[in-house]
């Protein structure tokens, strides 16, 4: 294998960038040459690539965000698009690809995969819901974001005697919301994984408010209910003034974390020896601090769940 191609796709995550990197320095150490598709498929679909070298690479692995862009793409996703991806490829004498990105980022790799092309994925997903890997790249740098912004939001919910709804990402995943329930010292952490009764939240919240508790902070995963939602059915019945914090897209950005760039300087590298093995369809991934390979039709057919110990631990400590 002498050209192989990268391309980050779908929603961006702070590692993407360190992944990419792994993938150039390990390609070319092994002699093969490097394609890097620009905004996704979308690039893959018109053509539009830069022959990367080290030097492209250079001083990149500290940025968040992804210098190969990224893009969603409808055409992608219809077999007209698909069979001009792979011929495009196969054009450019690419013979095999990485494809850095979530679940929809890999079942187009999947898709790649059935038709010919060797492709190995890496997960990266700030919502760390890819089944294959204990963690994805991008959610612990987006957990730091959190837990960051809750620390200073603290700060005025204690001053004023409020409880604050903060709303994290995690359409499927309650990761996030968990997590960060857990290092911030939260109350309550709603996520869809699981059933909850906003009665019951509004009785230990008031509980809390008798006993003369500053503040109370709920983390909300977006798939599991709305923080305006929440406020709703929780105003007037807590003690508390309640505000509401939408973190949305700042929990994507900021410089990676030492975590993340290790995880994704380690998942980059595999996957390139992972194609020069002779290895398609599948995704690398860290699973007890091992690099392991799984078939990406399992990876994309099997829903991971927030660990019951974690959502057991979140409830524990909220009391």
């Amino acid at each position: 294998m002498k050209r192989i191609g990268v391309i980050t796709s779908g929603g961006d995550s702070s590692g993407m960038n360190a992944a990419v990197r792994a993938v150039v320095k390990t390609a070319l150490d092994q002699g093969c040459e490097v394609y890097g598709f620009l905004r996704g498929y979308t690039g893959v679909l018109n053509g539009k690539y830069s022959i990367m070298d080290s030097r492209a690479v250079s001083g990149v692995i500290q940025r968040g965000g992804t210098i190969l862009q990224s893009a969603r793409c409808e055409e992608f996703k219809t077999e007209a698009g698909q069979l001009k991806a792979v011929s495009n490829l196969f054009g450019l004498g690419v013979e095999g690809m990485v494809v850095i990105g979530g679940d929809g980022s890999l079942r187009g790799a999947n898709v790649l995969a059935g038709m010919g092309m060797p492709v190995i994925g890496i997960p990266a997903s700030i919502d760390n819901d890819i089944f294959g890997t204990d963690i994805s790249i991008g959610a612990d740098t987006a957990l730091n974001v959190i837990v960051g912004a809750v620390d200073m939001i603290k700060d005025t919910a204690s001053s004023h005697d409020r409880a604050f709804i903060i709303e994290v990402m995690g359409r499927n995943c309650g990761y996030l919301a968990a997590m960060s329930a857990i290092a911030c010292g939260a109350e309550v952490a709603i996520i869809p994984e699981i059933g909850f009764d906003l009665g019951k939240i509004a009785e230990r919240l008031y509980a809390r408010f008798k006993e003369g508790r500053t503040n109370s902070i709920i983390m909300v995963a977006e798939g599991a209910m709305s923080a305006y939602e929440v406020e709703n059915q929780l105003k007037d019945r807590i003690g508390y003034d309640i505000r509401i914090t939408v973190l949305g897209h700042l929990q994507r950005g900021g410089s990676p974390t030492v975590f993340d760039r290790i995880l994704a300087s380690r998942l980059g590298r595999s996957a390139v020896e992972a194609l020069l093995r002779g290895e398609s369809g599948k995704m690398v991934g860290q699973v007890k601090n091992r690099i392991v390979l799984t078939d990406l039709d399992e990876v994309l057919g099997t829903c991971k769940m927030v660990d019951l110990e974690m959502i057991e631990l979140t409830d524990i400590l909220g009391r």
